[in-house]
């Protein structure tokens, strides 16, 4: 999975905050709502334009950098 088909980064939009591709929601607030405790479904009725699949992909690039930052530091 490559990270530039699920994140884009532009400085012209959202003030160059990554955002999920193809949308302007940066992916902060998906961190955010589930950090207060909402859901991802939650998070896909508030941002209809984001699918299941990005937030999933997402998720899977965060694990994947956590992981690979622990084996490193081991």
């Amino acid at each position: 999975m490559n990270i530039k088909d699920v994140v884009n980064v532009n400085p012209n939009r959202m003030s160059g905050a990554p955002c999920f591709t193809g949308t302007r929601v940066p992916i902060s607030h998906m961190f955010e709502y589930l950090e207060t405790g909402e859901t991802v479904d939650e998070f896909l009725r508030q941002f209809p334009s984001v699918t299941r699949d990005q937030v999933l992909a997402v998720l899977e690039l965060s694990k994947e950098s956590l992981l690979a930052s622990y084996e490193v530091a081991a």
